[in-house]
């Protein structure tokens, strides 16, 4: 389902796609967030994926309004997961409620990996 919110110009709908985009390039900015994370199914390996397709480590569901999504990351060596999840959950609950103007009902982190940063 869209975001869909009403003015008293007309109506404006916002595709989960460019939510997920927006909230993909917020994440990266992150500190101790390497980059996003696709998982092979068929291998069960974790990949790490290239800035132009942030939004396939990120599954965004909108209802009533209400914006849930679920992050598929991979964190840098040494640092807290915790802290990291902190970061990612403030930064991306501030901007994406900012940005679209509607509530984050829900932010789930699935951490598929960690990596040495040189």
């Amino acid at each position: 389902m869209k975001g869909h919110m009403n003015t008293n110009m007309g109506e404006i709908f916002v595709e989960n796609e460019v939510i997920a985009k927006y909230a993909g390039s917020v994440a990266v900015e992150c500190f101790g967030i390497v980059g996003m994370a696709a998982l092979n199914v068929k291998d069960g390996l974790v990949k790490l994926l290239k800035k132009e397709s942030l939004t396939h480590g990120i599954n965004v569901s909108v209802n009533n309004n209400r914006i849930v999504i679920d992050f598929h990351v991979i964190v840098s060596y040494g640092v807290s997961i915790s802290a990291v999840a902190d970061n990612l959950i403030s930064n991306v609950k501030y901007k994406v409620e900012e940005f679209t103007g509607m509530e984050l009902e829900k932010i789930n982190i699935y951490v598929e990996g960690v990596r040495v940063i040189d």
